[in-house]
């Protein structure tokens, strides 16, 4: 029996509780990094048939761009802004892990009646997946600065990535390679408006941002 699917998706797990957890931008970035790396051997443990060329491309796509390239973007955001923490997010850092748990319970117990069209990789695939969505959604709405609600945006993307890579049945590689470049697109546009945001401001609270209104 291959736990290598179960290990890995624990991981993911811990590593957005980690996110929900923490108020330090770089650290946030690592854990995203590390996460997007954690999905490249997840869509290779995932198919214990052997990697076929198409794994092999998905798997090595997801660790480029989502290892490598979108925290490397995000570390120069972070540097330009001259910025290191989320000092007073809309929801606080305890309460955050509080309703991961909440959300994870909530996922646990919807993976156990929804019923799948296709056999998955490990049981925990779709409670993960779903956890991985709601924690993106909520760092999404409950932190302030860009930063951190592009890596709520990341975040949510890999939700979907788990569930796509965990099912045994593939899906065709043109869908799943455009889904890797318009992510790539996105986050370049996000780097480009948090650099402009915070050159026009000096800061990058989106919170801020309501006072150019009316």
């Amino acid at each position: 029996m291959n736990v290598l699917p179960d290990v890995l998706l624990v991981f993911l797990i811990l590593t957005t509780f980690k996110l929900l957890g923490s108020s330090r931008l770089r650290a946030c970035v690592r854990a995203v990094a590390v996460q997007g790396v954690a999905l490249g051997l997840l869509a290779l443990a995932a198919h214990q048939e052997g990697p076929s060329l198409h794994i092999l491309a998905l798997a090595g796509g997801s660790m480029v761009l989502k290892g490598l390239v979108f925290p490397w973007l995000l570390f120069r955001a972070l540097r330009e802004a001259d910025v290191r923490r989320e000092v007073e997010p809309y929801v606080s850092y305890t309460l955050s892990i509080l309703t991961g748990l909440g959300l994870l319970g909530v996922s646990l117990w919807v993976a156990s009646r929804l019923p799948l069209p296709l056999e998955v990789s490990s049981k925990l695939a779709l409670p993960g997946a779903l956890f991985v969505i709601l924690a993106g959604l909520f760092i999404i709405v409950a932190r302030r600065t860009a930063v951190m609600q592009v890596l709520g945006f990341l975040v949510l993307e890999n939700g979907m990535y788990i569930f796509a890579v965990a099912q045994v049945g593939e899906m065709p590689f043109l869908v799943e390679f455009g889904v890797l470049l318009d992510l790539f697109v996105a986050v370049f546009v996000m780097g480009i408006v948090i650099y402009h945001i915070n050159r026009e401001f000096d800061h990058i609270d989106t919170d801020r941002l309501d006072s150019l209104k009316g």
